[in-house]
Protein backbone atom coordinates (compact mmCIF):
# COMPACT_ATOMS: atom_id res chain seq x y z
CA UNK A 1 0.00 0.00 0.00
CA UNK A 2 1.37 3.48 -0.84
CA UNK A 3 2.55 5.47 2.16
CA UNK A 4 -0.11 8.18 1.87
CA UNK A 5 -3.08 5.95 1.13
CA UNK A 6 -5.79 4.68 3.45
CA UNK A 7 -8.05 1.68 2.97
CA UNK A 8 -11.42 2.40 1.44
CA UNK A 9 -14.37 1.80 3.76
CA UNK A 10 -15.90 -1.43 2.49
CA UNK A 11 -19.11 -1.41 4.52
CA UNK A 12 -21.31 0.98 6.40
CA UNK A 13 -24.67 0.02 7.87
CA UNK A 14 -26.29 -1.63 10.86
CA UNK A 15 -24.27 -4.33 12.60
CA UNK A 16 -26.76 -7.19 12.75
CA UNK A 17 -24.47 -10.21 13.00
CA UNK A 18 -20.96 -11.11 14.10
CA UNK A 19 -18.30 -9.51 11.91
CA UNK A 20 -14.81 -11.01 11.98
CA UNK A 21 -11.69 -9.70 10.26
CA UNK A 22 -9.17 -12.52 9.98
CA UNK A 23 -6.54 -11.18 7.60
CA UNK A 24 -8.28 -12.11 4.36
CA UNK A 25 -7.29 -8.78 2.76
CA UNK A 26 -4.23 -6.56 3.06
CA UNK A 27 -6.40 -3.61 4.14
CA UNK A 28 -9.91 -3.56 5.59
CA UNK A 29 -11.86 -0.54 6.85
CA UNK A 30 -15.48 -0.92 7.96
CA UNK A 31 -17.97 1.18 9.93
CA UNK A 32 -21.30 0.25 11.47
CA UNK A 33 -24.13 1.54 13.59
CA UNK A 34 -25.31 -0.50 16.57
CA UNK A 35 -28.05 -0.08 19.14
CA UNK A 36 -25.39 1.18 21.56
CA UNK A 37 -23.39 3.49 19.30
CA UNK A 38 -21.08 3.87 16.31
CA UNK A 39 -18.17 1.52 15.67
CA UNK A 40 -15.41 1.33 13.06
CA UNK A 41 -12.63 -1.19 12.50
CA UNK A 42 -9.42 -1.04 10.46
CA UNK A 43 -6.90 -3.82 9.82
CA UNK A 44 -3.78 -3.25 7.69
CA UNK A 45 -1.12 -5.83 6.91
CA UNK A 46 2.57 -5.06 7.32
CA UNK A 47 3.82 -4.33 3.80
CA UNK A 48 7.43 -5.08 4.83
CA UNK A 49 6.86 -8.81 5.27
CA UNK A 50 5.73 -11.41 2.74
CA UNK A 51 3.46 -13.30 5.15
CA UNK A 52 -0.22 -12.64 5.87
CA UNK A 53 -1.77 -10.19 8.34
CA UNK A 54 -1.33 -11.80 11.76
CA UNK A 55 -3.96 -9.59 13.46
CA UNK A 56 -7.64 -10.47 13.83
CA UNK A 57 -10.69 -8.56 15.07
CA UNK A 58 -14.34 -9.22 15.86
CA UNK A 59 -17.46 -7.11 16.38
CA UNK A 60 -20.12 -9.13 18.22
CA UNK A 61 -23.62 -7.67 18.72
CA UNK A 62 -24.85 -9.91 21.54
CA UNK A 63 -28.31 -8.35 21.77
CA UNK A 64 -29.87 -4.87 21.81
CA UNK A 65 -28.12 -4.05 25.10
CA UNK A 66 -24.66 -5.58 24.76
CA UNK A 67 -21.78 -5.43 22.31
CA UNK A 68 -18.38 -7.17 22.46
CA UNK A 69 -15.31 -5.89 20.60
CA UNK A 70 -12.10 -7.91 20.17
CA UNK A 71 -8.59 -7.31 18.81
CA UNK A 72 -6.09 -10.19 18.74
CA UNK A 73 -2.49 -9.97 17.55
CA UNK A 74 -0.68 -13.17 16.57
CA UNK A 75 2.73 -13.13 18.19
CA UNK A 76 5.23 -12.36 15.42
CA UNK A 77 8.11 -14.70 14.82
CA UNK A 78 6.25 -17.75 16.10
CA UNK A 79 4.82 -20.50 13.92
CA UNK A 80 1.18 -20.04 13.04
CA UNK A 81 0.78 -16.51 14.45
CA UNK A 82 -2.11 -15.74 12.10
CA UNK A 83 -3.82 -19.02 12.98
CA UNK A 84 -3.47 -18.22 16.68
CA UNK A 85 -5.17 -14.82 16.41
CA UNK A 86 -7.84 -16.21 14.04
CA UNK A 87 -8.56 -19.05 16.44
CA UNK A 88 -8.77 -16.63 19.36
CA UNK A 89 -11.50 -14.46 17.82
CA UNK A 90 -13.32 -17.45 16.28
CA UNK A 91 -13.47 -19.33 19.60
CA UNK A 92 -14.58 -16.28 21.55
CA UNK A 93 -17.22 -15.44 18.96
CA UNK A 94 -18.72 -18.92 19.23
CA UNK A 95 -18.95 -18.63 23.01
CA UNK A 96 -20.44 -15.14 23.03
CA UNK A 97 -22.67 -14.78 19.98
CA UNK A 98 -26.30 -15.67 20.43
CA UNK A 99 -26.20 -16.36 24.17
CA UNK A 100 -29.20 -15.30 26.20
CA UNK A 101 -27.26 -12.39 27.71
CA UNK A 102 -30.13 -10.71 29.47
CA UNK A 103 -27.82 -9.85 32.33
CA UNK A 104 -24.16 -8.88 32.58
CA UNK A 105 -23.00 -11.82 34.77
CA UNK A 106 -24.07 -14.36 32.13
CA UNK A 107 -22.20 -12.48 29.41
CA UNK A 108 -19.16 -12.14 31.63
CA UNK A 109 -19.10 -15.91 32.19
CA UNK A 110 -19.32 -16.54 28.43
CA UNK A 111 -16.40 -14.17 27.82
CA UNK A 112 -14.20 -15.76 30.49
CA UNK A 113 -15.07 -19.27 29.32
CA UNK A 114 -14.35 -18.18 25.74
CA UNK A 115 -10.91 -16.84 26.65
CA UNK A 116 -10.02 -20.05 28.49
CA UNK A 117 -11.26 -22.12 25.52
CA UNK A 118 -9.27 -19.96 23.09
CA UNK A 119 -6.15 -20.43 25.19
CA UNK A 120 -6.60 -24.21 25.14
CA UNK A 121 -7.35 -24.22 21.40
CA UNK A 122 -4.13 -22.35 20.64
CA UNK A 123 -2.17 -24.63 22.96
CA UNK A 124 -3.66 -27.62 21.14
CA UNK A 125 -2.15 -26.40 17.86
CA UNK A 126 1.11 -27.66 19.31
CA UNK A 127 3.32 -25.36 17.24
CA UNK A 128 4.31 -22.74 19.81
CA UNK A 129 2.03 -20.09 18.35
CA UNK A 130 0.36 -17.44 20.52
CA UNK A 131 -1.81 -14.33 20.44
CA UNK A 132 -2.52 -11.25 22.48
CA UNK A 133 -6.09 -10.22 23.32
CA UNK A 134 -7.89 -6.94 24.00
CA UNK A 135 -11.64 -7.26 24.60
CA UNK A 136 -14.32 -4.77 25.62
CA UNK A 137 -17.72 -5.78 26.95
CA UNK A 138 -20.07 -2.84 26.37
CA UNK A 139 -23.51 -2.52 27.95
CA UNK A 140 -25.93 0.28 28.78
CA UNK A 141 -23.70 3.06 30.11
CA UNK A 142 -20.74 0.85 31.01
CA UNK A 143 -17.67 -0.91 29.66
CA UNK A 144 -15.63 -3.75 31.14
CA UNK A 145 -12.26 -4.76 29.71
CA UNK A 146 -10.40 -8.07 29.49
CA UNK A 147 -6.86 -8.33 28.19
CA UNK A 148 -3.91 -10.66 27.77
CA UNK A 149 -0.60 -9.33 26.45
CA UNK A 150 0.15 -5.90 24.97
CA UNK A 151 -2.83 -5.06 22.76
CA UNK A 152 -4.53 -2.12 24.48
CA UNK A 153 -7.90 -0.69 25.43
CA UNK A 154 -8.05 3.10 25.83
CA UNK A 155 -10.97 5.39 26.70
CA UNK A 156 -10.96 9.18 26.52
CA UNK A 157 -13.50 11.98 26.87
CA UNK A 158 -14.54 14.54 24.27
CA UNK A 159 -12.12 17.11 25.69
CA UNK A 160 -9.22 14.69 25.45
CA UNK A 161 -8.96 13.52 29.06
CA UNK A 162 -7.60 9.99 29.34
CA UNK A 163 -10.14 8.03 31.39
CA UNK A 164 -8.73 4.52 31.12
CA UNK A 165 -5.77 2.64 29.65
CA UNK A 166 -4.80 -0.99 30.09
CA UNK A 167 -1.24 -1.78 31.15
CA UNK A 168 0.59 -4.04 28.66
CA UNK A 169 1.79 -7.33 30.10
CA UNK A 170 5.41 -6.59 29.30
CA UNK A 171 8.53 -5.28 31.04
CA UNK A 172 8.18 -1.99 29.15
CA UNK A 173 4.48 -1.69 29.98
CA UNK A 174 5.09 -2.25 33.68
CA UNK A 175 8.02 0.19 33.67
CA UNK A 176 5.79 2.88 32.15
CA UNK A 177 3.03 2.16 34.69
CA UNK A 178 5.57 2.56 37.51
CA UNK A 179 6.82 5.86 36.07
CA UNK A 180 10.32 4.53 35.44
CA UNK A 181 10.26 5.44 31.73
CA UNK A 182 8.10 7.70 29.59
CA UNK A 183 6.36 6.92 26.30
CA UNK A 184 9.22 8.14 24.11
CA UNK A 185 11.72 6.02 26.02
CA UNK A 186 9.39 3.02 25.84
CA UNK A 187 9.15 3.23 22.05
CA UNK A 188 12.95 3.09 21.79
CA UNK A 189 13.42 0.37 24.41
CA UNK A 190 15.27 -2.77 23.32
CA UNK A 191 12.65 -4.94 25.07
CA UNK A 192 9.65 -3.22 23.42
CA UNK A 193 8.53 -6.43 21.71
CA UNK A 194 8.91 -8.67 24.77
CA UNK A 195 5.63 -9.83 26.38
CA UNK A 196 5.11 -12.40 29.10
CA UNK A 197 1.39 -13.17 29.01
CA UNK A 198 -0.28 -14.59 25.89
CA UNK A 199 -3.17 -16.69 24.64
CA UNK A 200 -1.52 -20.05 24.04
CA UNK A 201 0.34 -20.34 27.34
CA UNK A 202 -0.12 -22.87 30.13
CA UNK A 203 0.07 -20.04 32.67
CA UNK A 204 -2.06 -17.51 30.74
CA UNK A 205 -3.61 -14.89 33.04
CA UNK A 206 -6.75 -12.86 32.21
CA UNK A 207 -6.75 -9.28 33.49
CA UNK A 208 -10.35 -8.23 34.04
CA UNK A 209 -11.13 -4.55 34.55
CA UNK A 210 -13.79 -3.16 36.82
CA UNK A 211 -17.06 -1.87 35.36
CA UNK A 212 -16.43 1.67 34.11
CA UNK A 213 -19.05 4.26 33.17
CA UNK A 214 -18.92 5.29 29.50
CA UNK A 215 -20.58 8.56 28.55
CA UNK A 216 -22.16 9.39 25.15
CA UNK A 217 -19.22 11.60 24.15
CA UNK A 218 -16.49 9.18 25.23
CA UNK A 219 -14.34 7.29 22.71
CA UNK A 220 -13.23 3.70 23.28
CA UNK A 221 -10.26 2.30 21.33
CA UNK A 222 -8.91 -1.25 21.08
CA UNK A 223 -5.64 -1.65 19.18
CA UNK A 224 -2.75 -3.98 18.45
CA UNK A 225 0.78 -2.72 19.03
CA UNK A 226 1.10 -1.92 15.32
CA UNK A 227 -0.78 1.26 16.21
CA UNK A 228 0.66 2.08 19.63
CA UNK A 229 4.28 1.46 18.57
CA UNK A 230 3.92 4.06 15.80
CA UNK A 231 1.47 6.71 17.06
CA UNK A 232 1.86 8.56 20.35
CA UNK A 233 -0.94 8.54 22.91
CA UNK A 234 -1.61 12.28 22.58
CA UNK A 235 -1.82 11.90 18.80
CA UNK A 236 -4.29 9.05 19.15
CA UNK A 237 -6.52 10.94 21.58
CA UNK A 238 -6.39 14.11 19.49
CA UNK A 239 -7.69 12.22 16.45
CA UNK A 240 -10.40 10.09 18.08
CA UNK A 241 -11.93 12.35 20.75
CA UNK A 242 -14.39 14.06 18.38
CA UNK A 243 -15.78 13.67 14.88
CA UNK A 244 -17.01 10.57 13.03
CA UNK A 245 -15.44 7.40 14.40
CA UNK A 246 -14.54 6.12 10.93
CA UNK A 247 -12.63 9.33 10.14
CA UNK A 248 -10.73 9.36 13.43
CA UNK A 249 -9.75 5.72 13.08
CA UNK A 250 -8.65 6.22 9.46
CA UNK A 251 -6.47 9.16 10.53
CA UNK A 252 -4.49 7.34 13.20
CA UNK A 253 -4.07 4.10 11.23
CA UNK A 254 -2.92 6.05 8.15
CA UNK A 255 -0.39 7.88 10.35
CA UNK A 256 0.84 4.55 11.72
CA UNK A 257 1.25 3.21 8.19
CA UNK A 258 3.17 6.30 7.00
CA UNK A 259 5.58 6.03 9.92
CA UNK A 260 6.15 2.35 9.32
CA UNK A 261 7.04 2.98 5.70
CA UNK A 262 9.04 6.22 6.03
CA UNK A 263 11.31 6.54 9.05
CA UNK A 264 11.94 10.11 10.20
CA UNK A 265 14.17 11.39 13.04
CA UNK A 266 12.29 11.88 16.28
CA UNK A 267 9.27 9.80 15.19
CA UNK A 268 8.47 6.19 16.12
CA UNK A 269 8.71 3.68 13.28
CA UNK A 270 8.16 -0.05 13.74
CA UNK A 271 6.77 -2.03 10.77
CA UNK A 272 3.99 -4.35 11.90
CA UNK A 273 0.41 -5.36 11.20
CA UNK A 274 -1.99 -2.73 12.56
CA UNK A 275 -5.55 -3.35 13.74
CA UNK A 276 -7.85 -1.05 15.72
CA UNK A 277 -11.51 -0.67 16.66
CA UNK A 278 -13.09 2.65 17.69
CA UNK A 279 -16.47 2.89 19.44
CA UNK A 280 -18.52 5.86 20.62
CA UNK A 281 -21.90 5.58 22.41
CA UNK A 282 -25.00 7.17 20.96
CA UNK A 283 -26.48 10.22 22.58
CA UNK A 284 -29.52 9.23 24.59
CA UNK A 285 -32.72 10.76 23.24
CA UNK A 286 -34.89 12.77 25.58
CA UNK A 287 -38.06 11.08 26.84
Amino acid sequence: MPANSTPEMSHKGALKAVRMLVGAADAEHEAYTTTLGEVAVVSIANSDKPGPNEDSAALIPVNDRHLVLIVADGVGGMAGARRASNLTVETLSRHIAGIDATNEPRLRTAILDGIEAANQAVLDLGNGSASTLALAEIGPGYVRTYHVGDSIVLMCGQRGRLKFLTTPHSPVGFAMEAGLIDESEALQHNELNLIFNVIGSADMRIEVGSELPIAPLDSLLLASDGLTDNVLQDEIIGAIRTGPVADGLAEITALARRRMEVERPGEPSKPDDCTAILFRPQRRSAD
